[in-house]
């Protein structure tokens, strides 16, 4: 029989993690699963690590390609999955070894199943960047406050595989490729457990910039996925969604020069170099 539960595991030269992953994988309680890693050409050690946990267990299966990127890499596990469900695990983060067993241990079986997660550096769990809520994971809860308001780590959910049907990850992204993801998911409004206790865990390292600390970053990457959303949901979306990007970041800017007036004594913004800089500064406080 197929096993329930397919784990992706897309792997580029991050060896020095992967069995810190993996083993979080052979660690699970619910151990109805396979495991599919996905060497997307890594020039590491990756594939000697990789055939030591194949040998160790038949549920681990190996694909190894040329370099393609990480939506590459997922849509080859996602070609091999045989599960009724799917786990998304990068291969630098962890699943809590209750997390498909309590995902599934209610009388009722949800098509989309989400937990809370944690920031884990240097050995040390920290509360995650924000709670998910249910009206997160709704089509107009992804669209409009994906990263704005919320984002949802990719290994939080498990995923029934009638959701992902006709998606694959665009090749072109090298981020907010997973936000298509949910759009996809989503689409329908399926029905949602949220599980209220941290069973995903997103490592973060503390010597590596992240996205959120570069609030151009983020814009600039969420416009590249304007047209994609264009050709796949029509203009109607695409104008909604744009014009509620230009307004948000419109109202961010006008606060950030009324915060930057009050902070330097009432004093008029005359410097673009000043206002850049402060604004980093507010995303460095809070990150």
């Amino acid at each position: 029989m197929s096993p329930k539960i397919s784990i992706i595991v897309p792997c580029y030269n991050q060896a020095s993690y992967l069995d810190e992953c993996l083993q979080s994988i052979m660690d699970q309680t619910f151990t109805d699963w396979e495991c599919i890693i996905v060497n997307d050409g890594s020039t590491d050690h990756t594939e000697e690590t990789v055939e030591r946990w194949t040998e160790k267990d038949s549920r681990f299966q190996y694909i190894s390609k040329e370099n393609g990127g990480i939506s590459s890499a997922r849509n080859a596990g996602l070609e091999r999955a045989s599960g009724k469900y799917i786990q998304f695990l990068d291969s630098d983060d962890l699943l809590n070894k209750k997390k498909i067993e309590k995902s599934l241990s209610g009388s009722k079986e949800y098509p989309l199943i989400i937990s809370q997660f944690t920031i884990y550096t240097n050995n040390i769990h920290h509360p995650g960047y924000n709670h998910i809520e249910k009206d997160y994971a709704t089509f107009e809860g992804i669209v409009f406050g994906w990263n704005l308001k919320f984002t949802i780590p990719i290994h939080c959910a498990l995923i029934s595989r009638q959701l992902l049907e006709g998606f694959t990850f665009e090749k072109g992204l090298n981020i907010n490729e997973d936000w298509l993801m949910w759009m996809h998911i989503t689409r329908n409004n399926p029905e949602v457990l949220i599980l209220d206790e941290p069973l995903a865990h997103y490592r973060k390292e503390e010597d590596k910039k992240s996205l959120s600390s570069d609030p151009y970053k983020v814009f600039r990457e969420r416009v590249k996925v304007l047209p994609i959303i264009k050709r796949i949901y029509g203009d109607t979306l695409h104008d909604r969604l744009a014009y509620h990007m230009i307004e948000f970041h419109t109202n961010q800017l006008v606060q950030l020069k009324h915060e930057f007036n009050k902070a330097t004594g009432g004093k008029v913004v005359s410097s673009y170099l000043a206002l850049k800089k402060y604004y980093y500064s507010l995303f460095q406080k809070k990150n």
